[in-house]
Protein backbone atom coordinates (compact mmCIF):
# COMPACT_ATOMS: atom_id res chain seq x y z
CA UNK A 1 0.00 0.00 0.00
CA UNK A 2 1.44 3.74 -0.78
CA UNK A 3 2.75 5.34 1.98
CA UNK A 4 2.10 9.24 3.28
CA UNK A 5 2.76 11.74 5.79
CA UNK A 6 -0.12 13.92 7.15
CA UNK A 7 0.44 16.90 9.20
CA UNK A 8 -2.09 19.50 10.67
CA UNK A 9 -2.24 22.38 12.41
CA UNK A 10 -4.19 23.08 15.42
CA UNK A 11 -5.39 26.40 16.84
CA UNK A 12 -3.26 27.91 19.65
CA UNK A 13 -6.03 28.20 22.35
CA UNK A 14 -6.93 24.31 22.23
CA UNK A 15 -5.55 22.32 25.43
CA UNK A 16 -3.07 19.71 24.20
CA UNK A 17 -5.49 17.13 25.07
CA UNK A 18 -7.86 18.61 22.53
CA UNK A 19 -4.98 18.66 20.21
CA UNK A 20 -4.46 14.52 21.13
CA UNK A 21 -8.15 14.19 20.58
CA UNK A 22 -8.17 15.22 17.02
CA UNK A 23 -5.20 13.23 16.54
CA UNK A 24 -6.78 9.50 17.82
CA UNK A 25 -9.42 10.89 15.83
CA UNK A 26 -7.47 10.58 12.75
CA UNK A 27 -5.99 7.55 13.34
CA UNK A 28 -9.65 6.09 14.10
CA UNK A 29 -10.57 7.30 10.61
CA UNK A 30 -7.25 5.75 9.09
CA UNK A 31 -8.45 2.52 10.49
CA UNK A 32 -11.56 2.35 9.98
CA UNK A 33 -10.87 2.75 6.20
CA UNK A 34 -8.27 0.02 5.92
CA UNK A 35 -5.42 1.48 6.82
CA UNK A 36 -2.53 1.71 9.48
CA UNK A 37 -0.86 4.94 11.35
CA UNK A 38 2.74 3.93 12.29
CA UNK A 39 3.55 6.64 14.25
CA UNK A 40 2.04 10.05 16.01
CA UNK A 41 4.16 12.82 16.58
CA UNK A 42 3.02 15.49 18.41
CA UNK A 43 5.59 18.25 17.73
CA UNK A 44 4.01 21.13 19.94
CA UNK A 45 2.74 24.73 20.04
CA UNK A 46 5.44 26.42 17.62
CA UNK A 47 5.37 29.82 16.05
CA UNK A 48 4.14 30.03 12.65
CA UNK A 49 5.61 32.29 10.02
CA UNK A 50 2.17 34.28 9.38
CA UNK A 51 -1.31 34.41 10.45
CA UNK A 52 -3.62 32.49 9.56
CA UNK A 53 -7.34 33.32 10.67
CA UNK A 54 -5.98 35.04 13.68
CA UNK A 55 -3.17 32.77 14.93
CA UNK A 56 0.47 33.77 15.42
CA UNK A 57 0.78 29.85 16.86
CA UNK A 58 -0.21 26.18 16.04
CA UNK A 59 0.06 22.93 17.41
CA UNK A 60 1.84 20.95 14.88
CA UNK A 61 1.17 16.90 14.77
CA UNK A 62 2.34 14.51 11.70
CA UNK A 63 0.90 10.94 11.49
CA UNK A 64 2.41 8.40 9.28
CA UNK A 65 -0.26 6.49 7.35
CA UNK A 66 -0.10 2.98 5.44
CA UNK A 67 -3.37 2.61 2.80
CA UNK A 68 -5.30 2.87 -0.05
CA UNK A 69 -5.86 6.71 -1.27
CA UNK A 70 -8.60 6.85 -0.77
CA UNK A 71 -8.75 7.04 2.50
CA UNK A 72 -6.50 10.01 2.19
CA UNK A 73 -9.51 11.40 0.23
CA UNK A 74 -11.68 11.16 3.14
CA UNK A 75 -8.95 11.95 5.78
CA UNK A 76 -8.42 15.01 3.78
CA UNK A 77 -12.41 15.66 3.89
CA UNK A 78 -13.01 15.23 7.16
CA UNK A 79 -10.08 17.52 8.22
CA UNK A 80 -11.08 20.10 5.92
CA UNK A 81 -14.66 20.06 7.19
CA UNK A 82 -13.23 21.01 11.44
CA UNK A 83 -13.08 24.33 12.54
CA UNK A 84 -9.91 23.40 15.45
CA UNK A 85 -7.57 22.40 11.73
CA UNK A 86 -6.20 25.62 10.46
CA UNK A 87 -4.06 23.61 7.62
CA UNK A 88 -3.02 20.42 6.68
CA UNK A 89 -1.20 18.28 4.41
CA UNK A 90 -0.92 15.20 3.08
CA UNK A 91 2.49 14.08 1.30
CA UNK A 92 3.01 10.49 -0.30
CA UNK A 93 6.58 9.01 0.33
CA UNK A 94 8.69 6.45 -0.92
CA UNK A 95 9.28 5.30 2.84
CA UNK A 96 8.63 6.49 6.64
CA UNK A 97 10.85 7.47 8.65
CA UNK A 98 11.37 4.15 11.56
CA UNK A 99 13.33 7.16 14.00
CA UNK A 100 12.30 10.13 14.94
CA UNK A 101 11.59 12.93 12.53
CA UNK A 102 13.41 16.05 11.52
CA UNK A 103 11.18 18.47 13.51
CA UNK A 104 12.07 15.96 16.71
CA UNK A 105 15.70 15.83 16.01
CA UNK A 106 16.11 19.43 15.62
CA UNK A 107 14.73 20.14 18.77
CA UNK A 108 17.02 17.55 20.95
CA UNK A 109 20.01 19.57 18.47
CA UNK A 110 19.05 22.33 20.05
CA UNK A 111 19.08 21.59 23.81
CA UNK A 112 22.09 19.66 23.47
CA UNK A 113 23.74 23.12 22.31
CA UNK A 114 22.44 24.67 25.24
CA UNK A 115 23.87 22.22 27.80
CA UNK A 116 27.19 22.73 25.70
CA UNK A 117 27.02 26.49 26.28
CA UNK A 118 25.93 26.86 29.64
CA UNK A 119 28.88 24.18 30.83
CA UNK A 120 31.40 26.15 28.96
Amino acid sequence: MPLYEHVFLARQDLAQAQVDALAEAATALVEANQGKVTKVETWGLRSMAYKIAKNRKAHYVMLNIDGPAGLVAELERQTQINEDVIRYMTIKVDELESGPSVMMRKGDRERRGRRDRDGE
